[in-house]
C-alpha cells in the first residue's frame, strides 16, 4: 500500500468562509504558514446575507477592506422593523458604541469568494475541493485527513488547527463535540428574486424585518442586493411551515400573502430563483477549544438568523484566535478558556438575550414601542442590533437579559396605559 504523503504547515483553517479568510488574513499579517482547506469551490450559495457594522473592524485589521469597498457591494446602515400598521427603524450611526455604523449587504458567494481571494493574495494557501475525512488531536500536534479533488488522501500536520467549516462542523462532529442547542427548533424558507421595489416603499440601505401580522413569532427577512435583487425568507416552526403546501418558494409566497405590509412592498418581484429550505439551523458544542484547535463562528454556535450575527460571531472568533495564536508563538502561556471562549461568549449570550426577547415578544414590544421617550437607550439598543455585543460599557450589553426584561415590561405597560411611567435609563 501506497504511504499518504505528510505535509507540514504552522496553522491550518479548515474552511474558507468568513472565519476562516479572516483568520487567514490576520494570520498572515503575523507571518505564520497558513494552509486553508476548502471542500467547495468558490463562489458558492450561502445565507447570512446583511453584515453587521461591527464586522467591518475585523475585516480591516485582516487587511481585506479596499476589496470589499470594491466589490460594489449594496450600503447598509441600518435595520428597518415592521409589524401590522407598525413601523419603526434603526440607524447604526446612531449608536452609544464608538466604531464603524455602515456596512454591506451581501451576495453570499460573491462576498465569501471576496475574502478567501484576499486572504489567497497575502499569501495564505487556499485549496478548493479538499475534503477532511478525519482528525486526530491526539498527538503532539494536530493532524488531518485529507481527500483531494482527484481522490488522493493526504496528511497534514499543523501547530494549531481551526476549524471555520460552518454548517458542515467539521471538528464537533469527527471529535464528538456536539452538544443540542437550547433553543428550539425553527426553519426557514428562502429565496433570491428579481425584487421589483418601488422607489419609497423600502429604504434599500437597510434590512426588513416584517413579523407576520397573526404570529409574532414568525417573521421575514428582506435584503436588498445592489442591481435590483434581494433575498427573501421566513423563519417560523417546522409545524407551522408544514401547513403550507407546494414547493419552497410556492409555500414562502403563501405566508407572505398574509402579511399585507410585504407583499405590498415585493408586489412587482420576479420569483426567479428555485427556493431553498433549512430545519435545525441552531447548534451548539461541549467546548470552543481542545489541545491545538479552536471553533470559529458558526463550527461553534450559531443560535439564529432574526439579527445577522453569524458573521459578526465568525470574524470576531477569527480575531480572538489570532490575537491568542500571536501570543503563543512569542512564548506566552496562553488559557484559551479565558483568552478565547469566554470572551467570544460574551457576545454570544448578549445575542442570545435579545433573540430570546424577539421570540417570547418582549423584544418585540421594545422596538415597536410608539413613545422611544428616552433615546440613549435607543442608541444602546441601536450599537447591539450593528454588532457591538462586546461592548461592556454599554449596560444592554453588561447584563442583556435582566435590562432587556425591565425595558420590556415598561413598554407593555405604557402601552396598556400610556403616559403612566418612564423608561428607565
Amino acid at each position: 500500500m501506497q504511504q499518504r504523503r505528510l505535509e507540514q504547515t504552522e496553522v491550518l483553517i479548515v474552511g474558507a468562509g468568513p472565519s476562516g479568510a479572516v483568520a487567514a488574513g490576520l494570520l498572515r499579517k503575523q507571518g505564520r504558514q497558513v494552509l486553508v482547506l476548502e471542500k467547495e469551490t468558490f463562489p458558492r450559495f450561502s445565507i447570512g446575507e446583511s453584515l453587521l457594522p461591527q464586522s467591518m473592524a475585523y475585516i480591516e485589521e485582516a487587511g481585506m477592506l479596499q476589496d470589499v469597498v470594491e466589490a460594489g457591494f449594496q450600503y447598509k446602515n441600518g435595520a428597518a422593523f415592521a409589524k401590522g400598521d407598525l413601523r419603526t427603524d434603526f440607524d447604526f450611526r446612531d449608536k452609544f458604541s464608538p466604531g464603524w455604523g455602515t456596512t454591506y449587504q451581501v451576495q453570499r458567494g460573491d462576498f465569501d469568494k471576496v475574502l478567501a481571494d484576499a486572504a489567497a493574495k497575502a499569501g495564505a494557501e487556499v485549496r478548493y475541493r479538499h475534503t477532511v475525512t478525519a482528525v486526530d488531536v491526539s498527538g503532539e500536534r494536530p493532524e488531518v485527513s485529507v481527500t483531494s479533488p482527484e481522490g488522493e488522501e493526504y496528511t497534514v500536520q499543523a501547530r494549531f488547527l481551526l476549524d471555520a467549516s460552518g454548517f458542515a462542523r467539521i471538528l464537533p462532529r469527527l471529535l464528538r463535540l456536539e452538544r443540542p442547542s437550547d433553543f428550539p427548533v425553527r426553519g426557514a424558507l428562502f429565496t433570491h428574486i428579481q425584487d421589483g421595489i418601488a422607489h419609497g416603499d423600502m429604504d434599500r440601505s437597510k434590512i426588513l424585518i416584517t413579523v407576520h401580522p397573526v404570529h409574532h413569532e414568525v417573521w421575514f427577512w428582506t435584503i436588498p442586493f445592489a442591481g435590483g435583487r434581494c433575498s427573501q425568507g421566513v423563519v417560523a416552526t417546522p409545524e407551522f411551515l408544514a401547513r403550507y403546501e407546494g414547493s419552497e418558494v410556492e409555500r414562502l409566497r403563501a405566508i407572505i400573502a398574509e402579511t399585507p405590509s410585504l407583499a405590498h412592498v415585493l408586489r412587482n418581484a420576479v420569483w426567479d430563483t428555485p427556493g431553498r429550505s433549512i430545519t435545525g439551523y441552531a447548534a451548539n458544542v461541549t467546548a470552543l477549544w481542545g489541545k491545538g484547535f479552536a471553533l470559529l463562528g458558526n463550527a461553534g454556535e450559531f443560535l439564529d438568523p432574526v439579527f445577522s450575527s453569524g458573521v459578526t460571531i465568525a470574524v470576531t472568533s477569527a480575531s480572538l484566535a489570532a490575537r491568542c495564536i500571536a501570543r503563543a508563538w512569542r512564548g506566552e502561556a496562553v488559557d484559551w478558556q479565558q483568552d478565547y471562549a469566554v470572551p467570544l461568549q460574551a457576545g454570544v449570550n448578549t445575542f442570545r438575550a435579545f433573540v430570546q426577547g424577539w421570540y417570547d415578544g418582549g423584544f418585540q414590544d421594545v422596538i415597536f414601542h410608539e413613545q422611544h421617550s428616552n433615546p440613549e437607550i435607543r442608541r444602546m439598543i441601536s450599537s447591539i442590533l450593528a454588532g457591538y455585543a462586546w461592548d461592556a460599557k454599554n449596560p444592554y450589553v453588561a447584563e442583556p437579559q435582566r435590562r432587556l426584561q425591565v425595558l420590556g415590561e415598561v413598554c407593555r405597560q405604557q402601552r396598556q396605559a400610556p403616559g403612566q411611567g418612564a423608561v428607565p435609563a
